[in-house]
């Protein structure tokens, strides 16, 4: 039966564009063109600039979950998969906590989530870019035909990012438009990172190619010697001197960690704890029930790389009052004190300085204490980072057993998944009590595990200058992981359809 729930949203779902199921077969072949074309229109839609804003009178409040929402400042990308990654959350944790009943297996039901799962993303987006042009996020903004202008440029790109999404969502494509954004987010970043040309300015900097790779490669094949006006006349930068860059460019050695980083992940994904099974109906089948090492994937580290992100944004907010109201400065600053980022590279945001959302924030990594413009001295990256990596890890262990809870992957939901295949384990009686003590001799210790070693791997990235963020290495990751199946089983069940039902397609 349709929860109530749900029913409230009914009338605002008959009016919203869908996609309708496609009514034949879709090819491997033209699911890879589906895709290909979604994510040049995503692209082009990160590179065409929103008409009406001047980028350099604003604050980019939400610099801290661009990696997360696959998002580009100032384009009509700017909002990015933010409201339906935020919509399918509150619709998980709503089904999850039983607040409301779904039966996903009743098309009436799954067809009434889906759409108000699409209501509350619209929603979404109409609240973040009212949001962004009152919250100064784009500056002065004048006159309220152009911020009419400026609203409706963000909504109408929200609504094809949302339709993009379900393009893929409905089997035209591959995989899911969330996770493509994400994926080719961090790829062009990395990329960027690796072979941009342009200068790196900020002031302390080598005055080198952005890209570490066109860097080494112009220090290893050049004189070494700079003019005047870029380093002390005469001065030479050797090989060892591009491990680690000032003004936060990526050095030689977030190169290498990108790459560690990147093989640990893959490491890490293969490793799992099978539990062996037994059909009750046919005692000579044998099966396994395989459980990841890393058991609530990067579910913990985005959550928490989330609420810190939203910390952030309001502790910028209440920054700000301080000019206005300047004998709140003692308060304010308990909670946090930023400062504008140096000039040159990212300097669109605020950084925290002080206060406990200092302590929240990713620590910026070893290259600032080379650069001369930053006030953080060794001991202070030293008792930063600690102090990040404790709280990171426990906010990382206690989301992912919050989400064991919510998302069905409890002892008690695995048991009676089991138990409705027909299944036990051999050497114990079939009863889902029995299934769930033994399930949890693993699932808890499991869930602890996924959220230290995705921590650490996380930090580790972020303090090492890797050429992206930690979360978004280990975001990308595993899409890439998840889209090289996804492609393996459509290519072998189309080359032998008989394979389709065993690969579960």
């Amino acid at each position: 039966m349709t929860s109530k729930f749900l029913k409230l949203f009914s009338p605002f779902t008959r009016i919203t564009s869908e996609i309708r199921q496609p009514d034949r077969e879709i090819s491997f072949k033209d699911k890879i063109i589906y895709t290909l074309i979604i994510l040049v229109i995503y692209i082009i839609m990160s590179n065409i600039p929103i008409y009406g804003i001047t980028m350099e009178s604003g604050t980019d409040y939400y610099y801290w979950l661009r990696v997360i929402l696959a998002s580009k400042r100032g384009t009509l990308t700017e909002m990015g998969i933010g409201p339906i990654v935020t919509a399918g959350l509150i619709m998980q944790l709503l089904q999850g906590s039983k607040l409301i009943n779904v039966n996903m297996g009743d098309p009436t039901d799954r067809a009434m989530f889906t759409g108000t799962q699409k209501v509350i993303a619209i929603g979404l987006t109409i609240f973040q870019s009212i949001a962004y042009i009152e919250g100064g996020a784009f500056g002065a903004i004048e006159t309220t035909m152009l911020k009419i202008i400026i609203f409706v440029q963000l909504f109408l790109a929200g609504q094809v990012i949302i339709l993009l999404d379900e393009v893929l969502q409905k089997g035209y494509g591959l995989g899911s438009g969330v996770s493509l954004f994400i994926a080719t987010g961090v790829a062009g970043q990395v990329f960027w990172n690796s072979f941009s040309y342009f200068d790196v300015t900020a002031e302390g900097s080598d005055f080198l190619p952005r890209g570490i790779i066109i860097a080494f490669f112009k220090v290893l094949f050049s004189s070494n010697t700079f003019p005047v006006g870029h380093l002390k006349a005469g001065e030479e930068i050797r090989i060892w001197d591009l491990w680690l860059r000032k003004a936060g460019a990526p050095g030689l050695l977030g190169l290498v960690t990108t790459i560690i980083i990147f093989l640990a992940v893959i490491y890490v994904q293969t490793m799992q704890v099978e539990i062996p099974l037994t059909y009750a109906g046919h005692k000579g089948y044998r099966g396994k029930y395989p459980m990841k090492l890393l058991y609530v994937s990067n579910i913990p580290v985005i959550l928490a790389q989330a609420l810190y992100a939203n910390f952030l944004f309001f502790g910028q907010i209440l920054w700000n009052q301080v000019e206005k109201h300047p004998t709140w400065e003692t308060w304010i600053s308990l909670i946090g004190k930023f400062q504008e980022a140096a000039p040159g590279v990212d300097a669109s945001h605020l950084q925290p300085v002080g206060g406990l959302l200092y302590l929240i924030t990713p620590p910026r990594g070893l290259s600032y204490i080379l650069d001369p413009v930053n006030e953080e001295t060794a001991l202070d990256l030293l008792i930063h980072s600690a102090g990040y990596l404790v709280i990171f890890i426990t906010i990382c262990i206690v989301f992912g057993r919050i989400w064991v809870e919510v998302s069905g992957l409890a002892p008690r939901d695995i048991a009676g998944q089991i138990i409705n295949s027909k299944m036990q384990i051999p050497g114990f009686r079939r009863s889902e009590k029995v299934i769930e003590k033994i399930l949890k001799r693993y699932i808890p210790t499991l869930t602890i595990l996924c959220g230290i070693i995705v921590g650490l791997l996380s930090f580790t990235a972020d303090f090492l200058g890797a050429l992206s963020s930690g979360t978004g290495l280990l975001l990308s990751v595993g899409i890439i992981q998840n889209y090289a199946e996804t492609i393996g089983k459509e290519a072998a069940a189309e080359s032998m359809p008989g394979m389709g039902g065993l690969l579960g397609m």
